[in-house]
This record gives structure tokens, C-alpha cells and sequence, in this order.
């Protein structure tokens, strides 16, 4: 018996689902594909925090970490019986306790449409931050995790407190060189 093909038009959204929780159950047991009322509600937080009304073309996954993976709704064009995964999308926020947290690509594709909580850097400040160093920075009207920039560059988030900004860049990811 043949496979059944899927068209290459527009597939509905439930045969996505359908198929990646097939992938994921298989290949990757704990993420879990993330429903139209979870996904609302991550924009919902976004709102919140940084006023940027968005809405993704996106699939979300949550890992047992409580941390947010996009991924192509593509991913249903490939064939994954060949194939050994690790990990499957971009690594996009983390929610907890505290808020929601963005990760260095989260704030640049949030960081366009955002309207408070937004921290412009100099360079001086910019290269502190890519070290890994807190910063010492006052903010008016901001509060919790804020996106920093320099001129047109999102930067990723720190948590604001107290005229300080908590530095989250991973040691993988800081520069000592610049």
C-alpha cells in the first residue's frame, strides 16, 4: 500500500499537529506541541510586557524546562524516518515565575514591534552586555525583563531592577573580544 501523500497546498493546521506529535513522541518525548490557547497566550504576555502585538506563522513547542521553540509548520513536508534528532526549532522564550524571558533571537523578532520596556545601549554599555557584565542603568516606566538595543540591534533581555539590568547572555554566547 502506498503512502498517502500530502498536497502541497495549504495543509490545515490539525494534520500538522498530527504529524509533528507523531514526530515528537517518537524522536523527541518531551516537548510538547503547544495548542492555539497556549500559543495566545505567550503573545498575551508579550503584550504585556513589551506592548508588541504579534502574531507568528510558527509551530511552538514547550520542553520540560518550560522554554518556547518555533519551528516551520514545513516540518511536515519532511521525512523524519531517516533521520536522528536532538532538538528541533529555534529557541525563542522561557516562562517562569518571574515572566516571560526572550532569548537573544526572541527579542529581534519581538523587538521591532515592541513600545515599552525597551533599553537603548551605547557602545560602551553594548560591549559590557556581549561580556557578560550586569548594567548599571536607569529606566524610567520599566519593569521585569526588558529588550535591550544599540541603534537598530536587538541585543536580548535582562531583568531590570533597581536602576540595574541583569545580564541572561549565556557563557557560550559572550564575546570577550571586541
Amino acid at each position: 500500500m502506498a503512502d498517502k501523500q500530502i498536497p502541497s497546498t495549504k495543509i490545515c493546521r490539525r494534520q500538522i499537529k498530527k504529524l509533528l506529535l507523531k514526530i515528537l513522541q517518537i524522536k523527541m518525548p518531551e516537548l510538547k506541541i503547544l495548542n492555539s490557547k497556549e500559543i495566545k497566550g505567550i503573545y498575551g504576555l508579550i503584550e504585556k510586557q513589551w506592548g508588541a502585538k504579534i502574531k507568528l506563522d510558527y509551530g511552538f513547542l514547550k520542553n520540560s524546562k518550560n522554554r518556547i521553540f518555533i519551528i516551520s509548520k514545513d516540518i511536515s513536508k519532511i521525512d523524519f524516518s531517516r533521520l536522528r534528532l536532538n532538538s528541533v526549532g529555534m529557541y525563542f522564550c522561557e516562562i517562569d515565575r518571574r515572566g516571560i524571558r526572550l532569548s537573544i533571537e526572541g527579542s529581534q523578532i519581538v523587538g521591532p514591534k515592541a513600545t515599552k520596556n525597551i533599553v537603548e545601549l551605547n557602545e560602551e554599555e553594548t560591549k559590557k552586555w556581549f561580556k557578560g557584565e550586569d548594567l548599571e542603568k536607569y529606566c524610567e516606566n520599566c519593569s521585569g525583563f526588558v529588550i535591550l538595543k544599540n541603534n537598530k540591534d536587538f541585543l536580548g533581555n535582562g531583568k531590570y531592577s533597581n536602576g540595574r539590568i541583569l545580564n541572561y547572555v549565556g557563557k557560550t554566547r559572550r564575546i570577550n573580544v571586541i
